[in-house]
């Protein structure tokens, strides 16, 4: 499995936080979250972690882990955990050109950042 982590590894810390679009203005991306999102075309992903954060299950939930893995084909799945492994929301995505199989990022005080940043 091609884990985009893996190539990100590098990012550790951050020396700016970006918002992530102007619908979803209160959360912050990191240099090597910005940087995936970028190069790899995954807004879309930043904007399904955002879009659930109004849920019950997940508001909250101070610490949480959004993982992206490719199912089977060109499909993915979308899965947040609580960071012990309590499922609190999946996702199916029928298509994506991601290129890799997979992606975990963190989200803790409305920062999406990589593991390696924490």
């Amino acid at each position: 499995m091609e884990s985009l982590n893996d190539e990100l590894y590098g990012f550790t810390g951050t020396e700016f936080y970006y918002k992530t679009s102007e619908l979803f203005s209160d959360y912050l991306l990191t240099d090597g979250v910005k940087y995936a999102a970028d190069h790899y075309g995954l807004y879309w992903f930043i904007d399904i972690i955002c879009s659930y954060q109004g849920e019950e299950k997940i508001k909250n939930e101070e610490f949480q882990v959004w993982t992206l893995k490719r199912s089977a084909g060109n499909a993915f799945k979308v899965t947040a955990d609580d960071g012990n492994g309590n499922i609190l929301q999946s996702q199916d995505i029928e298509f994506s050109d991601f290129s890799m199989d997979h992606l975990k990022v963190f989200l803790s005080d409305k920062i999406i950042f990589l593991p390696s940043e924490n």
